[in-house]
């Protein structure tokens, strides 16, 4: 299954239906809302290459710890590495892993994505197909893959495959977002982001666009991230509606 590539923006669509229930389900979303009525949260993609679900987790698994910055000038080599675009699993697996090392990707990341391409190409995993069933199948079957962890799949289900209905619940940027969003006296527990986002559903990824972007109007500097693992592809102050900009859990 190739790129997906969705036009939601115009009056009355889908996008502006979601809009209307989130607003109506949540106030502290209803008030983002209303202050950034022209936001795109897919506007930001403009900026990446192409990608399908298997370019999305290298996309994820490359950005894992890093800066955006980083990320991209280490993808901006992998890319090269394969004639300019990301990666089927065959051209990953003819990669030379030394290769795939002086670009940037740590050893762990060589064995992660080299794991994912022999599954990919070896009838194990079925991407395509896959790429068809529910976020909970995709999550449960890319998650037994060491160094694949939820956020690097609820990362790519957004990235590559538009779904609608995803939340990252573990992302310390996104924990911070609502924290200050919701006004709370403390960091959110990635439960207690599970529970606020029950009112957002099923367009839980556009409310998580919203509340990354919203601390995007100030932050100017890139944030380390602190986990082990992924993210999609994360990363730094936030892209509008960047789900891969984000300090990751540690899901390594």
């Amino acid at each position: 299954m190739g790129p997906v590539n969705r036009d939601r923006r115009g009056p009355g669509g889908p996008r502006q239906d979601a809009r209307a229930h989130l607003r109506r389900a949540d106030p502290v979303l209803a008030r983002l809302i209303d202050v950034r009525p022209d936001f795109e949260p897919r506007g930001w993609m403009a900026e990446l290459p192409a990608m399908d679900l298997f370019g999305a987790l290298v996309f994820q698994v490359t950005g894992q710890q890093l800066s955006v910055a980083s990320t991209r000038r280490i993808l901006a080599r992998i890319q090269a590495l394969s004639g300019g675009h990301l990666p089927s699993p065959e051209e990953l697996l003819r990669a030379d892993p030394a290769e795939l090392r002086r670009a940037g990707l740590s050893g762990r990341k060589v064995a992660t994505l080299r794991d994912l391409a022999e599954r990919a190409t070896g009838g194990r995993l079925n991407l395509a197909e896959l790429s068809a069933r529910p976020d909970e199948e995709i999550i449960a079957q890319l998650t037994v893959i060491p160094g694949i962890g939820p956020w690097t799949v609820q990362g790519a289900l957004i990235l590559a495959l538009d779904r609608e209905d995803v939340v990252l619940p573990g992302d310390l940027a996104l924990r911070k977002a609502v924290q200050s969003a919701y006004r709370l006296d403390h960091l959110p527990l990635p439960a207690e982001v599970t529970a606020i986002a029950e009112a957002w559903r099923p367009y839980r990824s556009l409310a998580t666009s919203y509340l990354f972007s919203a601390p995007a109007e100030t932050a100017k500097e890139p944030a380390s991230e602190t986990g082990s693992e992924t993210g999609g592809a994360a990363q730094t102050a936030p892209q509008p509606g960047d789900v891969t900009a984000q300090v990751t859990p540690d899901e390594g």
